[in-house]
Formats: structure tokens, sequence, C-alpha cells
């Protein structure tokens, strides 16, 4: 072992203490009853009314939304925590060598990701997609929409369009069998190189890490066009990829920083010095300002071209008087906060900055998503309430339980990187 580390215990493990738990279940409970309550309310409010367009509204359809919210948001976050992890070793960085094992343990989250995703779109994908009705490709139907017809191939084929969406679905299976696949592959060759050392681990790692990135690029953005922007089928944005992925990098990297402020408070990562805290710092500041700039962008070129099928998406959030106020939020907490709180040098290396920084963001970039997805599932139906607030409690809470009892199973450094004394030295 290399000289300057051996003063840490590097066989140390997080505790995942009963009391911990018990606060992580209790937080769930508390989320499950305000859920419930919602639904209640909601079943019993008088929500279900007709639409101007002669649909009507039932509880249930919220129900859902929320459900598809949070689905999409913590599966975004549980994927870039293995994104950020091979990005450490596609670009061979030495200072997080300390930190790769918070990194990797949001992955833990992918398969129950995958098959609440799965299994939820086929129990509500008609209240969530407007596509999904089979009167909308009859051309002898009143309702024929000629511009989802135009794209029913992208979700039907090789079916009939209006019949099954395979090939959506065959998309669906293949993102989440990959990201499990590559997330499996990396975790059994980062605790293999724990056992046995040497430098090969790390070169096999870089390289499967690479693989994965390209994966990465390519299945990111269309699985937000598929979840998210074919909610909205009418409507259409080339920035739309990088702009879902930007809002899910800023929310695990905020994960992954409160992750670690809340293992160094315990007395873990000893190796872990205000320059890695640093150094997360300016991850989370800047790639907030990154999201901004991408919702700015989309948002200028689409008032600027004053096209009326790209204008309706802003025009539908922007003059309602459910979600304009949203956009305010979603602003103010993802862009405005972490901008002027972390601006300086200190407040990137002082936890308590961070803690409220970084809390705020998960906050935000949720809202964000409710943003995305809400209006053109719900139309004016929607809001913020009780049971958004208990879904997002629920889903929130389930996560970082799976997350900490994965990371309480092995050690929280990964010892024989070949880059530790590195990490160990981090100096900014």
């Amino acid at each position: 072992m290399a000289h300057g580390t051996t003063n840490y215990n590097l066989d140390q493990k997080f505790d995942f203490t009963a009391a911990l738990k018990k606060s992580i279940l209790m937080t769930l409970a508390i989320g499950a009853v305000i859920l419930a309550v919602g639904i209640i309310l909601a079943m019993t409010g008088g929500h279900e009314h007709a639409e101007g367009d002669g649909h009507a509204f039932h509880w249930y359809e919220r129900l859902f939304a929320n459900i598809w919210i949070n689905n999409v948001y913590f599966t975004g976050i549980s994927v870039i925590g293995v994104f950020f992890f091979a990005i450490q070793y596609a670009a061979q960085a030495g200072w997080s060598v300390a930190l790769k094992r918070i990194m990797l343990s949001f992955g833990y989250w992918l398969p129950i990701a995958g098959v609440l995703m799965i299994g939820s779109f086929f129990l509500i994908n008609h209240d969530i997609f407007h596509w999904t009705h089979s009167y909308l490709f009859d051309k002898s139907s009143p309702e024929f929409d000629y511009i989802i017809d135009g794209k029913g191939s992208y979700f039907y084929w090789p079916l009939e369009k209006g019949t099954f969406p395979l090939f959506f679905v065959i998309r669906m299976v293949l993102f989440f069998g990959f990201w499990v696949f590559f997330f499996n592959k990396l975790k059994s060759l980062s605790y293999e190189e724990d056992l046995q050392g040497g430098t090969q681990y790390f070169f096999r790692l870089r390289k499967w890490s690479a693989i994965f990135l390209i994966f990465f690029a390519v299945s990111s953005s269309v699985s937000a066009w598929d979840w998210v922007l074919s909610i909205d089928t009418h409507w259409f944005s080339t920035m739309f990829g990088w702009y879902v992925f930007s809002s899910w990098f800023v929310a695990g990297l905020s994960a992954i920083t409160l992750v670690t402020l809340f293992l160094k408070g315990k007395g873990y990562l000893e190796m872990v010095n205000e320059n890695h805290i640093h150094d997360l710092g300016k991850f989370v500041f800047a790639f907030s300002i990154f999201w901004t700039y991408i919702w700015f962008s989309q948002f200028l070129l689409i008032y600027y071209a004053n096209i009326p099928e790209e204008t309706f998406y802003f025009v539908e959030r922007l003059q309602s008087d459910v979600y304009s106020p949203f956009i305010f939020v979603n602003l103010g907490l993802n862009f405005f906060l972490p901008f002027l709180v972390l601006m300086t040098r200190d407040a990137k290396r002082h936890g308590i900055f961070l803690k409220l920084v970084c809390s705020l963001i998960i906050l935000g970039h949720w809202f964000d998503f409710f943003l995305m997805i809400q209006p053109g599932t719900l139309g004016q139906n929607g809001g913020f309430g009780l049971m958004e607030i208990g879904m997002l409690l629920v889903y929130g809470s389930a996560f970082v339980f799976v997350v900490m009892s994965n990371l309480s199973k092995r050690n929280l450094i990964a010892k024989n990187h070949p880059m530790l004394e590195e990490s160990y030295h981090h100096h900014i």
C-alpha cells in the first residue's frame, strides 16, 4: 500500500444503523400517509369533471402522472451515478478515487427503476401518452391526427400504428437492460480490484466505462424523447435530450455531494478533504449554469422563431394559473440560488452551504420534471399538493434506503485503485 495512505482505514465500511433505517422508513411511511390523504381528497373532492375537449378528468390520472414524474426523475439520478463513475475512469481522474463508491452505489436503484418504469407503462400508458389511443391513427375517424400519425412508426414499428407500441417498449427494455448490465460490469470489476490489486482492473474499467459512455450518450437522449417529449406529441425540440440530461446531471451531482457530506459528518471518508468537497461544489455550480444555458437557449430559439407548433409548449405553461408560478420556482431553485450562494470559493468548501443548495436543487429539478410532464398529461387539472408531496417522499426515501443499504455492504474506499495516492494528496 502506498505510504501516504497507510494512516487511513481503507477497509472502512459504512454502518447502516437501525436508527438511520428507522428514520428513512419513517419518512417513507409519512410520505405514504400524505399520498393516501391526497388520493382520498382527490376522490371525494369533486375532481371528476369535464374538460373543454369533452374528456372527463379522473383523480387517478393525477396519481399516474406523479408515478411517471418520479419514475423518470429517480431513474435519471440513478443512472447519473453510474455515468459520473464511468467519467472518472474514462478521464483517468485521480482526485475522485475516494468518492467512486458513492457514485457507483446509485446504480443499485436501476433494476428497481426498470421494473417500476416498464410495469407502470403497461398500467398507465393511456393516461400519460396521448399517442397510445388507436383512433388517432384511423383516417376515417374525426379524431385522426396527421402529426401523430406521421410519428406513429417511431412508436409502433414493425406493428400496425395504433396497436401495440412494440418499438417503444423494446427501446425501454433495451435501455434498462444495458444500463443494468454496464452497472453490474463496472461494479464487479471495481470490487474485484479491491481483492486483487494491480492495474489490469483499472484498464478494464476504463475500457468498459468508455463503451458505457457511448451507449449512454445515445440512450439518454432517446429515453428523454420517449419518456418525456412524447407526452407533448405535437411539440418538438432539437435540444430536449440535452435538456433532460442536464437536469438529471445536476440532480445526480447534488445527491452525490449530499451523501458525501453525510458520510463525512458521520466520521467516514477521512481521505476526503475540503478540496474534494470544493470540486463537488464546482461541479454543482457549473452544471447549474449549464442547465440554465440549455433552458434559456431552448426558450429563446422557440420564442424568437415564433412558430405556433413550437411555442404552444411554453404558452401552455407560462399562461397557466396552475403552472406559471412553478416556472419561477424552477429558475429560482435551479439557477439563481446555486449561482448566488456558490459563487465564492469558500461557499463551495463549506458543508452548510452545499447541504442547503444541493437539497434545494434536488427539489428544484423535481419541479423541472413536474413542469415537463404534468401540463401534457393533466392540462389545467394538475398542481402541487399532498399527492405530489407524498409520492416524492415515498420514492425519495425508497431510493435513499436502497443506496445506503448497498453502500454499507462493501468498502467505502476503492483501496487498490492505482491513483489512490493522488486522491489523498488532492489540493486545489
